[in-house]
């Protein structure tokens, strides 16, 4: 599948927010279920480094945030809640590594992204992609706290 990314604007954001809801455990992804998140997400001033999806029809199928920490690009992103577990997800993930590469200039020889320990599906994705975990971490949102992974890609 071919992606089209956009700069995040305030119709996006509140069409992630509000509209998109995960099922059962994957609930945790709703951008609602932490205030502070919901807030962050929706705040125009966080947006220089994010970017919807959307397919070849223009239809909004993901979204995107890039940071840099120590000059490391961490990357984060959704896939619509109706497309998950149908297969999409290695190639929405390999479109949003080359996109941020080439838009950011990134020379980098790796990057990396964080992913909750219980989404074991991303995870055989991630590792898929060649992703290998590097550290086990607990993370305070959506009113407790859970245990993440660190993954890091090596690029080429």
């Amino acid at each position: 599948m071919k992606y089209n990314f956009k700069k995040m604007n305030k119709n996006y954001a509140e069409e992630i927010a509000y509209q998109w809801k995960y099922s059962g455990i994957y609930s945790f992804y709703d951008i609602t279920a932490d205030e502070d998140d919901l807030e962050e997400f929706l705040d125009p001033d966080e947006w220089d480094n994010s970017f919807v999806v959307l397919n070849q029809s223009d239809q909004l199928v993901g979204f995107y945030s890039y940071n840099f920490k120590e000059k490391i690009m961490w990357i984060g992103f959704g896939l619509k809640p109706e497309l998950t577990g149908k297969g999409y997800g290695a190639n929405f993930v390999e479109a949003g590594i080359q996109f941020g590469i080439k838009n950011y200039n990134y020379d980098r020889d790796y990057l990396m992204l964080a992913v909750a320990k219980f989404n074991q599906r991303a995870v055989k994705v991630y590792q898929k992609l060649g992703f290998k975990i590097i550290d086990e971490y607990l993370q305070k949102t959506n009113g407790g706290e859970y245990e993440f992974y660190q993954m890091r890609l090596e690029l080429e």
